[in-house]
């Protein structure tokens, strides 16, 4: 399975998201420590879910990065986080 699929139901089946966006941002990285030659190794997420209400910015990544972290000590080399609580 690829693993921005993997992301995506992760993220979804954890966080029920209202807003999910996996951006694999691999082929800006070619050549750089980490990336893998078939990419998916670097990726951004936006997310913006209820999970988040109440949470600072640290403990978002925090439950993110508790949630990708078999894919964060495996394939994915680098992840940028823009998360978000609704308003």
């Amino acid at each position: 399975m690829r693993v921005a699929r993997i992301i995506e139901e992760k993220i979804r089946r954890e966080l029920s998201p209202e807003h999910l966006e996996v951006i694999d941002e691999s082929a800006k990285h070619a050549g750089h420590t980490g990336a893998r030659p078939e990419g998916e190794s670097h990726f951004h997420l936006k997310i913006t879910a209820r999970a988040f209400a109440g949470l600072n910015r640290v403990a978002r990544q925090r439950l993110v990065y508790k949630i990708l972290a078999d894919e964060l000590a495996g394939p994915v080399h680098a992840l940028s986080l823009s998360l978000d609580a609704p308003e």
